[in-house]
């Protein structure tokens, strides 16, 4: 394994085979590289994202030894000792194909140690998680377009969240996400554009943000007591931007799926959600109706 440190020292030629040019950890500075590496690949640039990842989470990078910014990157989100989440694995084109993305994924088991992981494949990305102990355990649907109220949400009140209700939003994550994720939550304010809650007889009983990326709103994470519950929350968010809407819902809940593409988010894609060494995410998945973003559980 070459740590950070050691990629100070062994600085990489233009002559340094693949397999052996230096890991090191990423920085906000990076950004624009981890920018510039999510185009060569097709990918949104999403800015905007990789600030929250490279703040809240742990980077690792590979630089391309001619100079040409990064060959591969991976974000890690640790959830403590009982999770981490993985995304963002990302390889220039150019150097496809040739394992750099099986030797940065081996780099970052290690560096997790003992900590169960997590990660969202894609269908070309899942054969390679498979061949490293992942297994899948959940799926989750992409749907994308314009909010359109054909079929109405119930009249659950919603509002937008302020300050005082940060701790009753932090309890509520804890306990239906199953984890303390108090250093993503907090950045949620300054993260989304808009963070509102859904209530009942003064009590909070859900939360969702929209936050921008690129052209569109993406909804997430998205919190509820019950699909009732998540409808009124999308709906209202809805209400406040003019934003195509993109969000990831667990394929589990059907009928919010069934109300979204009823309502004009039509389907993307599928992400397999898949473990290692762990046999199911923890917390209570009837209430969590998707993520954060994929790169972060």
């Amino acid at each position: 394994m070459i740590s950070a440190s050691d990629s100070l020292i062994a600085m990489p030629t233009s002559l340094t085979p693949l397999d052996q040019l230096p890991i090191r950890r990423l920085t906000p500075g990076d950004l624009l590289a981890c920018a510039d590496l999510s185009e060569d690949r097709g990918w949104p640039r999403e800015e905007h994202k990789w600030s929250l990842l490279l703040t809240a989470g742990t980077g690792y990078g590979i630089d391309d030894p001619g100079g040409k910014g990064l060959v591969a990157v991976s974000v890690v989100t640790s959830y403590g000792p009982e999770l981490a989440a993985i995304g963002m694995v990302l390889v220039a084109e150019r150097h496809a194909r040739r394992g750099i993305g099986r030797r940065l994924m081996r780099h970052v088991m290690a560096e997790t140690g003992d900590t169960p992981l997590t990660l969202h494949a894609t269908p070309n990305g899942q054969p390679l998680y498979e061949e490293l102990g992942f297994t899948v355990t959940g799926r989750a649907e992409m749907v994308r377009g314009h909010f359109t109220p054909v079929e109405p949400a119930p009249g659950i009140p919603t509002r937008p969240a302020t300050a005082e209700d940060l701790q009753a939003i932090l309890r509520l994550d804890a306990e239906i996400f199953g984890l303390d994720r108090t250093h993503m939550i907090t950045r949620l304010p300054a993260f989304a554009d808009h963070l509102r809650v859904a209530e009942e007889d003064g009590r909070i009983i859900g939360f969702a943000t929209a936050w921008p990326n690129m052209e569109t709103h993406v909804i997430g994470p998205l919190i509820a007591r019950d699909s009732a519950t998540a409808q009124s929350l999308i709906a209202s968010l809805a209400a406040v931007t003019d934003r195509p809407l993109r969000t990831d819902i667990d394929v589990r809940h059907e009928s919010l799926l069934r109300w979204v593409k009823a309502n004009g988010l039509a389907p993307i894609t599928f992400n397999a959600v898949m473990t290692r060494s762990l046999p199911h995410l923890p917390g209570d998945w009837s209430r969590r109706f998707a993520p954060l973003t994929l790169a972060a559980g």
